[in-house]
């Protein structure tokens, strides 16, 4: 009946889409209602400084599967036409995911939700159920579905269907005859849209929310508009998407919840490593932007697009009630599960993650130097940043404009040191690391630093004579908050 032994654990991975480190109520936020997510940090630990590798989705994903930068796995930006599993192009053909791992140590897989690294249609290595989302998202009722490469549409509330299917696959394996088992549950929320489709239930939870925790500051200069003023990222009501969103994390939650308690009901608690997280984060309306890292343009590397939740429990192995402060990265999985499950698999020197399991066990003593774990990158094609636990620098290729923010005296980032005088010693140091580290790692045929990725979308593998093409430019009807201000030109 799955996998009853804690030493080899069943894995439930559950991800959201653009949920922001700041939309839990675990993390601080006194609006927003996320018991259930709460309930797992509670029974295990809570990471407050967790990163994604890129501050947009096929990137992030693909880093947090193969535990490599964009730079080496070659996704820029979110996949924007082979998204579909009709085009047959498989974004990661050839690369090895932390799945892959687990298939070889004899786990039966399965996908409840959103991929979106191309082929979607198509069960990846020792996936023995896939219900897989046709692209990145969309509408919640009607969405594009694969069922083990037949497309169908789902006609119920999309978040509340995979989370029924979660539970089936769940039931299903627990009556396999000791074979642990991982899953994938990867809704679509809380990603747009926002207005009008979500259960009343939960909208009604929040329709005289007064919305502290996201401030509607003045638009960011570089926020990208619709033609008709609006944020590309947002949607024209603002106060309708804010209820939106809220109420799609919420309804995530409970569906989160049921297929916990289905876990609890099982008998396969203790024996299940369950981790939540998120696979980039989300502003909405912090520094006056609605989106990711590619909300604006340049895009961007704030926090509010970078950290994203993190919780993870196992009760009897992972002690109840931690909650640290280190920082982490999504290129920190892959190496982190294959010491905690005891996967026959040596870590590639080649690939910038540590491993976090002694911190998932309580033993850490504190940060080790020689993991890096004192610092995090993260790049979004020319796009750059190092981050220390005081400071963050941002450095966009060829030519600027850079940032250099003191997080401990300016945790907003409200201040651009990166032209002041008496910063220019951090600058340098913080510059200098940040390239040594990037020289270190990155394969220099899919380099990001001088590619023209512009946050429009990625439409093509990189390839030498891809390049012109690889990905698309931010259409002509799209205009900047700060227009006619000067500001970079897209890369050629």
């Amino acid at each position: 009946m799955a996998s009853r032994d804690p030493g080899r654990p069943n894995v439930l991975l559950i991800l959201s889409d653009d949920q922001g480190g700041w939309a839990m109520g675990c993390a601080g936020n006194h609006e927003i209602h996320t018991p259930n997510i709460d309930g797992i940090a509670r029974r295990g630990i809570l990471f407050h400084r967790f990163f994604c590798t890129s501050p947009v989705c096929s990137p992030a994903r693909a880093s947090l599967f193969t535990g490599e930068l964009p730079s080496q796995h070659g996704v820029h930006d979110w996949i924007s036409y082979h998204d579909g599993g009709r085009t047959d192009t498989d974004f990661l053909a050839g690369r090895t995911l932390f799945t892959d791992l687990l298939a070889d140590a004899g786990y039966r897989l399965g996908l409840s939700g959103k991929w979106h690294l191309g082929a979607n249609d198509k069960p990846r290595k020792g996936f023995v159920h896939w219900y897989a989302h046709e692209s990145g998202g969309g509408p919640y009722y009607g969405a594009p579905m694969y069922r083990d490469e037949v497309r169908t549409e789902e006609p119920a509330y999309l978040t509340d269907a995979l989370g029924a299917d979660a539970e089936r696959f769940l039931t299903a394996e627990a009556a396999q005859e000791d074979t642990p088992f991982y899953l994938s549950l990867h809704f679509t929320a809380p990603h747009k849209p926002w207005k009008g489709q979500h259960p009343e239930q939960y909208t009604d939870l929040y329709a005289d929310c007064a919305f502290e925790t996201c401030p509607q500051g003045p638009t960011h200069p570089w926020q990208a508009l619709t033609p008709k003023g609006h944020p590309v990222g947002g949607e024209a009501d603002t106060r309708e998407a804010l209820i939106g969103y809220f109420a799609s994390v919420t309804a995530m939650d409970a569906a989160i919840g049921r297929v916990v308690d289905r876990l609890d009901a099982l008998g396969l608690t203790e024996s299940t490593l369950v981790i939540f997280s998120s696979d980039n984060g989300f502003n909405a309306g912090h520094h006056g932007i609605w989106g990711k890292g590619n909300g604006t343009y340049p895009q961007n590397m704030y926090d509010s697009s970078v950290l994203v939740p993190c919780v993870m429990a196992q009760p009897g192995r992972i002690p109840a009630g931690q909650e640290c402060d280190t920082l982490l990265s999504q290129y920190d999985v892959l190496p982190t599960l294959t010491e905690w499950l005891g996967l026959d698999h040596t870590p590639d020197p080649a690939r910038p993650g540590r491993s976090f399991a002694d911190i998932l066990a309580g033993t850490a003593t504190g940060d080790d130097p020689d993991r890096e774990r004192v610092v995090v990158y993260d790049e979004y094609g020319p796009v750059r940043m190092i981050r220390t636990r005081d400071w963050k620098y941002v450095h966009r290729y060829p030519n600027g404009p850079h940032e250099l923010y003191h997080l401990t005296a300016d945790p907003g980032e409200e201040h651009n040191l990166a032209a002041a005088p008496d910063r220019a010693g951090v600058r340098t140091d913080l510059a200098s690391r940040l390239d040594a580290w990037f020289a270190r790692y990155v394969d220099p045929t899919l380099d990001g630093a001088r590619l023209p990725v512009t946050g429009a979308g990625q439409r093509s593998p990189v390839t030498p004579g891809s390049l012109p093409t690889a990905f698309s430019a931010i259409p002509d009807a799209v205009r900047f908050a700060g227009d006619p201000e000067p500001r970079p030109a897209p890369l050629p």
